[in-house]
């Protein structure tokens, strides 16, 4: 989902009356950013608290690409890594993801061994339909076991885009705040749909809803969902001691519009970019009696924030044995202060950007290569800058692009070398990156190596079911990853 998807970031279409209403009622975030151009590294920056360049989400195989977890990945969440939800446990947390997990589908990589006590949805992306010959489809699983696989068992028709998914997640999302709410014990769930990802779906009253084609249905489907659970905290009565986020894991994906894919508003680009487009997400904060309703917020925010931040809230200490690169925004949400922080873009193992205040530098620039272009894959549909939306890595190390980002939100100007405004922000700018270069340790790359022999053959639980697939014999290669 893009920052410019909801109404209350300006959307023409106004067809997302709950988020927009979540948003009067607590705090709006215009300046929140994910830590990837990227579906997998993003998640796994938010329950990690890390920049994915730490935490192993990247890879090395090639310059400042962007790499995930299909299902022929070998790797997966460092297990050296610390989830969130590990470090709730702590504090008698009961943990449920919901949805796509997305930080590798082998036994050893999935939520329950990972803190989580619950988790009903897939391991993957909803790609196919597969033969189950050369690709198995994903599977879905119901805590540790498999209870059918998309487009067999949990039907997406492709070709009318209609599908229940969002409203099966939807009813174990209210059965499980239902059954917190008897038992008293404090919650976190992670609530990850991906319906907006293509091939987008909706389940049949949505679809035909939307000015905006079938992407714009599953929006609005989305948003029926949020404003139910908002409403049935209420129900229950636990709102009051409920913090709840709004967010999305990357920009949306302009290279599937405008059918299947959404809106960046006034940026530039779209995902897999380190552009405003591609890392700047829609973000609300909600929780009633304590963040003060009708608020906007200044602060530069990112998803890393929302580990130490939850940690905070659930008065438990960051962690002090690694770096943690997310704040806590608890003074930010209670009393609306401002920190004063960078923040830094990445692309695989690049630093390609960073943002201070207004200003944003790029050290780096690339949209996607000319052989991708040639192919209809198009990052930047209809807004290419000169020099700045470039189809081969561009390096600016020794003089940086910099840009009021107040002044020019889309990228499109940038500011003067010869003047005084650039050589200050230069200055400052290069202090922090020096800094941040200088303490780096990157993490072990966890998304290097692919081989088909891994991909969702045999789950846990397929036995039941008579769904175990013959894997191939396994030949292990190095990931090709061309964005």
């Amino acid at each position: 989902m893009g920052w410019g998807d909801l109404g209350v970031f300006g959307h023409p279409s106004k067809e997302t009356p709950n988020i927009d209403r979540m948003a009067a009622e607590g705090m709006l975030f215009p300046n929140f950013y994910t830590a990837n151009p990227l579906c997998s590294p993003s998640r796994a920056a938010l329950l990690t608290g890390r920049l994915p360049v730490r935490n192993g989400f990247y890879t090395t195989n090639a310059h400042a690409r962007n790499a995930y977890t299909p299902q022929e990945i070998v790797g997966g969440i460092d297990l050296d890594e610390i989830l969130l939800p590990e470090i709730l446990k702590k504090k008698g947390y009961v943990n449920k993801i919901i949805g796509k997990w997305h930080l590798g589908h082998r036994p050893q990589f999935l939520p329950l061994k990972h803190g989580f006590d619950e988790w009903f949805g897939a391991p993957n992306c909803h790609f196919g339909p597969y033969n189950n010959t050369y690709r198995p489809n994903i599977p879905v699983y119901n805590n540790s076991q498999m209870v059918g696989r998309y487009y067999e068992e949990f039907g997406i028709n492709v070709k009318t885009g209609e599908s229940n998914l969002t409203q099966i997640y939807l009813e174990e999302t209210l059965q499980f705040l239902r059954r917190q709410s008897v038992s008293g014990a404090p919650f976190f769930l992670f609530w990850a749909m991906d319906a907006t990802h293509a091939p987008v779906y909706a389940s049949k009253p949505f679809l035909g809803k939307s000015q905006r084609g079938r992407y714009g249905d599953a929006v609005i489907e989305l948003d029926h969902s949020v404003g139910l659970i908002l409403k049935e905290l209420r129900t229950l009565g636990i709102a009051e001691n409920t913090f709840v986020f709004f967010t999305s894991d990357n920009g949306a994906a302009l290279m599937s519009g405008p059918k299947q894919g959404g809106s960046n508003g006034p940026f530039l680009c779209g995902k897999e970019t380190t552009f405003e487009g591609g890392m700047r997400e829609p973000a609300i904060a909600w929780w009633p009696g304590h963040i003060k309703a009708g608020q906007v917020s200044y602060q530069l925010g990112s998803v890393m924030d929302l580990f130490t931040t939850s940690l905070s809230l659930a008065g438990l200490p960051p962690l002090s044995d690694r770096v943690i690169d997310g704040l806590d925004l608890s003074p930010v949400l209670l009393q609306n202060t401002v920190i004063d922080r960078p923040i830094f873009y990445y692309r695989g193992n690049e630093m390609m950007a960073v943002r201070v205040g207004l200003y944003k530098a790029h050290y780096w620039t690339w949209s996607n290569s000319w052989e991708e272009l040639m192919k209809g894959i198009n990052f930047c549909p209809g807004q290419h800058v000169t020099g700045v939306t470039t189809h081969t890595q561009q390096e600016h190390t020794m003089q940086p692009l910099i840009f009021h980002l107040g002044q020019d939100p889309g990228e499109k100007y940038p500011i003067s070398v010869l003047s005084e405004e650039y050589q200050a922000v230069l200055r400052h700018v290069t202090a922090l990156v020096n800094e941040h270069r200088k303490a780096l340790v990157p993490g072990v790359p966890q998304l290097n190596m692919c081989d088909l022999a891994v991909m969702n053959w045999a789950p846990e639980g397929c036995q039941q079911l008579g769904k175990c697939l013959k894997p191939p014999e396994s030949a292990p290669w190095k990931c090709e990853w061309p964005h």
